[in-house]
């Protein structure tokens, strides 16, 4: 296992949940984020008509997020800023599981390779900011169900998960950074 790196903290969750908009503030106020890779897998696919998405090849919207994931943590690790991601490698573990999917050997070789900081914050479901989209299409039932799988992934890794305030983004950016702030300067 590789040394879990105090500077890349992760936000996951079920959808809906506010993280994409918690991180859209981290960084209008100048620090740096990864987005998630889900999204970013749909609007290609679906801008080319290819087969990875969710909706289509599971598996294969898997392994695409595995490997957006992958290179999101390799560019973090070649700064020294902070860096927050929208979800992270064990997500890719979340997701899987809750599609009744087996997951493969590389896909736990990554989870326990590629480390964030030992804590990760999570978004809970939250119904009343939830909304569909063009790219979110689970109801809210799945949404919660999401959340399970993907928490579950990271206690399953040895991450202790930090749950978010259901508060305005404002008061969540606080939250995050303070944590992130005194996990940066533990010397543990």
């Amino acid at each position: 296992m590789t040394k879990t790196d105090r500077r890349l903290f992760v936000l996951t969750g079920g959808p809906g949940a506010g993280k994409t908009t918690l991180l859209t503030a981290l960084a209008a106020a100048g620090h740096m984020i990864a987005p998630e890779a889900g999204r970013a897998i749909i609007r290609d696919q679906l801008a080319i008509d290819g087969p990875a998405l969710p909706w289509r090849d599971r598996a294969l919207f898997a392994e695409l997020m595995l490997n957006f994931d992958l290179r999101s943590h390799a560019e973090a690790q070649a700064g020294m800023a902070p860096v927050f991601f929208d979800r992270g490698v064990p997500d890719s573990i979340g997701y899987l599981r809750l599609c009744g999917l087996p997951v493969p050997e590389h896909v736990e070789r990554a989870a326990r390779a590629f480390r964030y900081a030992r804590i990760v914050f999570v978004a809970p479901p939250w119904r009343e900011i939830y909304a569909q989209d063009a790219e979110r299409k689970q109801d809210f039932a799945e949404a919660e169900r999401t959340h399970e799988a993907v928490t579950a992934a990271y206690r399953d890794h040895g991450y202790e998960l930090v749950e978010l305030p259901r508060a305005d983004v404002e008061t969540r950016a606080a939250f995050v950074l303070e944590r992130a702030r005194g996990l940066a300067s533990d010397r543990s």
